[in-house]
């Protein structure tokens, strides 16, 4: 029998800006094996995040770029085939840092959460359970501080973190609003997401306009995933007092030069805004409360979690330039098998 094969999808050029399929390649190892204190974990679903265009390329990003011909950094669930850590034993399933290929040998710093076995399915611990979702509970309770009756505002509304955003609004009382990329996906997040209504940006002239009509009594919470225009439009809508949550910067493709637009300091001031910055990387000591928060409510049918499963690692090259094309339906999976 022949040694047990490891394929895995490699970072092989450095992108600038949002990484496309040419920038990786499929390669094969032989199955590595663990060191002291060290776990085995096969893969069996790898997640495909926005943040993966800051660890491919170098454009001043908060962690180092991943090394070329490397591993692609990424989340990933799988099980313990062989453990030399105390803590954790063979046939666990955990979820953590990696990354695209089949198996991975990790220390237990690299494991962001047990996973807890419920009626949900294992693949519901990269997105639900996963930082999208643990995104939205997190930067939204601890950030926002939603109370019933307030209006809340949400970018790129259909997305893997924005559709946990609007039922997690609902869930608290409040009415949100989302804006979205396409009447298709408007229809998706008004009709499954919890929000009341929807703008398209794309289909609008006047962006500013458009909020104002669908949010005349202003906002107090705005969930921003996009910065640029959509934010530059977002936060003439605060009311006095309003929280600004920055989840993320997809609007810019690049950094380098920075990018240039109407000065927001202004509206900050006068409006007495509070506009903060969340990684989900800084509340990890949070991840199982929060976790246990969104079981419960799915398994209670409040919150719903939507998933797009391309099964083979042959899909992951083309996978992050089409989560930002917004091609995909629901949260980004790929199955290794």
């Amino acid at each position: 029998m022949g040694a047990i094969v490891n394929r895995q999808v490699r970072l092989v050029s450095r992108p600038r800006g949002i990484p496309q399929a040419e920038h990786f390649a499929l390669a094969k190892e032989p199955m590595p094996a663990p060191g002291k204190s060290e776990i085995l974990v096969r893969n069996r679903y790898l997640s495909v995040d926005p943040a993966q265009r800051g660890w491919a390329n170098d454009e001043g990003n908060y962690s180092a770029p991943v090394p070329l011909n490397s591993p692609m950094r990424a989340l990933a669930v799988g099980e313990i085939l062989e453990s030399n850590a105390a803590e954790f034993h063979a046939g666990e399933f955990v979820y953590g840092w990696f990354g695209w290929q089949t198996y991975c040998v990790a220390t237990p710093q690299a494991v962001l959460r047990r996973v807890t076995p419920s009626a949900l399915p294992l693949s519901a611990n990269l997105g639900l359970l996963g930082i999208n979702g643990l995104t939205a509970y997190l930067a939204l309770h601890r950030l926002g501080d939603p109370k019933p009756g307030e209006h809340v505002l949400v970018s790129t509304a259909a997305g893997s973190v924005g559709s946990f955003v609007g039922q997690l609004a609902r869930i608290a009382g409040c009415h949100a609003v989302g804006l979205t990329s396409s009447a298709e996906k408007a229809a998706l997040a008004q009709a499954r997401y919890g929000y009341r209504q929807m703008i398209n940006y794309r289909d609008t002239t006047d962006l500013a306009g458009a909020i104002r009509e669908a949010c005349p009594d202003g906002n107090d919470i705005f969930f921003d995933n996009t910065g640029g225009p959509i934010a530059d439009a977002a936060i003439r809508s605060m009311r006095l007092r309003g929280r600004i949550i920055q989840c993320g910067t997809a609007a810019n493709a690049s950094w380098t030069p920075v990018p240039t637009g109407p000065r927001p300091e202004r509206e900050v001031l006068t409006r007495r805004l509070r506009w903060s910055g969340f990684i989900i990387f800084d509340h990890i000591a949070e991840f199982e409360e929060a976790a246990t928060h969104l079981t419960q409510f799915a398994l209670d049918g409040k919150i719903v979690h939507d998933e797009e499963i391309l099964s083979g690692l042959e899909h992951a090259p083309g996978a992050i330039a089409r989560l930002y094309r917004g091609e995909n339906h629901g949260k980004l999976i790929i199955a290794v098998d």
